[in-house]
């Protein structure tokens, strides 16, 4: 198949294209902002619209306005104008809607930095706004992976009916990479029974959107949806965990890093072995239900100084194994500073 050299924004911007995208709504930000600017001539390309908008809180409510009409809408930013977001995404989810959200993070709290980071997973993984609601949240770690989850995702959005959520860190976005590109798709915006569309009298009856349910039934179809989410789309990828003492969990980025860091250990009779979730939600915990007794220690590597995965990898491996961080705060982390970390876990799992 044939590869074109692209970078990581603009390759999830053209795969949004060819997946029947044909709104998109946001603001630029670093270091996102090629997404938008792609797109302002791609879409016009193909009979779309791209909206540049004055303010985050703008973009996300053109998207949920789009959204509701039944097309295939997209909107992007990244830390700081994602955490605008929030409100919107929380009503995306109450009218049960699909649509796709790309988060190129960077550098936080507040307005932060543009160095690369992974300071978000609390934020997408959590639901950042108000009530019961759940995001699924994509982790790329090549381009070529992140045109694969930006197509994948509108189908996802629609098959729930929820909004679908991209997080790429700054180093991937801003990557340039070989990327084979999916076909072509045509999306009919009158599909979804969900989609609002002019009737006159005696036809249709109005359709309108409520996130007020009295039904108590809501509730149970609420957590229906949520474990059908759960149960069906964790999706993960292992490398070298067959035999492997220490294993180490990382997505994005940090996780290409820990596969050099994984060649080296072996190089040097250390079993190393790695987990990367694709889905931070819903967390894969089946990965975690497959290590056995063999396992000594388990070891979070992020581009963050808190360390945010740990706590779901506690709750994966029900804490069965001893679970450490190692992170960075201002650049990737290096492989010999993972390979200490792990030979730390190690030993003091072995006393």
């Amino acid at each position: 198949m044939k590869k074109l050299l692209m970078k990581g924004n603009e390759a999830m911007a053209e795969s949004a294209v060819r997946a029947g995208c044909r709104f998109y709504s946001g603001y630029p930000i670093t270091p996102q902002t090629e997404i938008l600017e792609y797109l302002y001539s791609r879409l016009d390309e193909v009979g779309g619209d791209c909206i540049q908008t004055e303010s985050e809180v703008a973009g996300i409510n053109m998207l949920l306005g789009a959204a509701a009409a039944g097309v295939r809408a997209l909107s992007s930013s990244s830390s700081p104008g994602f955490a605008l977001y929030q409100e919107g995404i929380s009503y995306l989810a109450g009218y049960d809607l699909p649509a796709v959200l790309i988060n190129v993070s960077r550098r936080g709290p507040g307005l932060g930095d543009l160095p690369v980071a992974q300071e978000d997973y609390w934020q997408m993984t959590r639901g950042g706004g108000n009530g019961d609601y759940r995001t699924m949240v994509l982790a790329p770690s090549s381009v070529q992976e992140s045109a694969d989850l930006v197509y994948d995702a509108f189908d996802l959005a629609e098959k729930y009916r929820h909004p679908v959520l991209i997080l790429a860190d700054a180093a991937i976005g801003q990557m340039v990479e070989g990327v084979s590109l999916r076909e072509y798709r045509e999306h009919d915006i009158d599909s979804g029974s969900f989609a609002v569309r002019g009737c006159k009298k005696g036809e249709k009856p109005r359709l309108v959107f409520n996130t007020c349910y009295t039904d108590p039934q809501y509730d149970e179809n609420l957590r229906k949806k949520y474990q059908s989410i759960t149960d069906n789309e964790q999706r993960w990828e292992e490398f070298q965990t067959d035999d492997a003492e220490i294993i180490l969990v990382a997505y994005g980025v940090s996780a290409r890093i820990c596969k050099e860091v994984v060649k080296t250990a072996r190089g040097r009779g250390l079993k190393l072995g790695l987990i990367r979730p694709i889905t931070l939600w819903p967390f894969p915990r089946k990965a975690f239900d497959r290590l056995g007794d063999g396992v000594k220690g388990i070891l979070s590597v992020e581009i963050s100084a808190l360390g945010q995965m740990v706590d779901d990898i506690k709750v994966a491996c029900d804490c069965r194994y001893p679970v450490d961080f190692v992170g960075t705060y201002f650049d990737v982390p290096q492989v010999e500073e993972i390979l200490k970390k792990a030979e730390q876990l190690l030993r003091k799992a072995e006393k």
